[in-house]
Formats: structure tokens, C-alpha cells, sequence
């Protein structure tokens, strides 16, 4: 049984839907504060796969996650609309859309460092705000 989990991402919040063998469920709102990000984690599988979109704060989301599942998935967000542009727009909707673009095998993704990259880009001082990590 496979699972995709979507989160359209805000600064405070995140709406989330669950793709599951091809139905969605809407499963909420999450905080977007390392205790609130940690406390879902908690709850994912590790064979989940989660989809977010790149905003500003999408790696510091993919980092909080990345323990408990399989893989965070980044959105190229210009490619997404592109795909998916639907006149009614929603969080959930843009939330199912990411789930199901990537289950579907259809997600234009973004490219991110690794970890140790960018603890090596940290190291040899060029910062993390100056590489774009923060």
C-alpha cells in the first residue's frame, strides 16, 4: 500500500491530503513549528512519501520530515501550476494535486543539496543564507 503525502505550505500553517492507492483523504492542518512539524512526523510511515511545494520555508519542512519517511519530494511550483492549473483553487485541492502529480509520476521536482553538502558549504564559511538554505 502506497501513500503520498501533500502539504500546500504557508508560513504558519499547512493543509494536508493523503493519496493512498488512488483515493485522496483530506487529513488537515498542520503548524509549520519544528514541535508541530515533529509531532506529524511522528505519525507518518517510513514508507511515506511527502510532496511539498518550494516556498520559503521548504527546506527547513524537508528537514524536520526527512527522518520519519521514505523521501521529501520538492515541487518546482511554476512547473506545478503549469500542469495543474484549475480554475477553483484551494489549499486542499493544491495539497491533492501535489500528492497525486507525484504518484502519478507526473511532478516536475527541484534540485537539493545533501545533507553533508550542505554542512560542508556551512564549513568552508560561505553561509547558509549565502547558498540559499535558510
Amino acid at each position: 500500500m502506497r501513500r503520498v503525502i501533500g502539504i500546500d505550505t504557508h508560513r504558519t500553517f499547512g493543509e494536508v491530503v493523503i493519496w493512498e492507492d488512488g483515493s485522496l483523504h483530506h487529513a488537515g492542518r498542520i503548524g509549520m513549528t519544528r514541535t508541530a512539524l515533529e509531532g506529524f512526523g511522528k505519525n507518518l510511515l517510513a514508507t511515506d512519501e511527502v510532496v511539498i511545494e518550494a516556498t520559503g520555508n521548504c527546506m527547513a519542512v524537508s528537514r524536520v520530515l526527512t527522518p520519519f519517511v521514505k523521501r521529501v519530494i520538492i515541487a518546482n511550483p511554476l512547473q506545478v501550476k503549469a500542469i495543474a492549473h484549475s480554475q477553483v483553487k484551494t489549499d486542499k485541492i493544491d495539497a491533492g494535486v501535489l500528492a497525486s502529480l507525484y504518484a502519478a509520476g507526473y511532478l516536475p521536482e527541484i534540485w537539493t543539496p545533501l545533507c553533508h553538502y550542505r554542512v560542508q558549504l556551512r564549513v568552508k564559511g560561505f553561509g547558509a543564507r549565502n547558498a540559499g538554505f535558510e
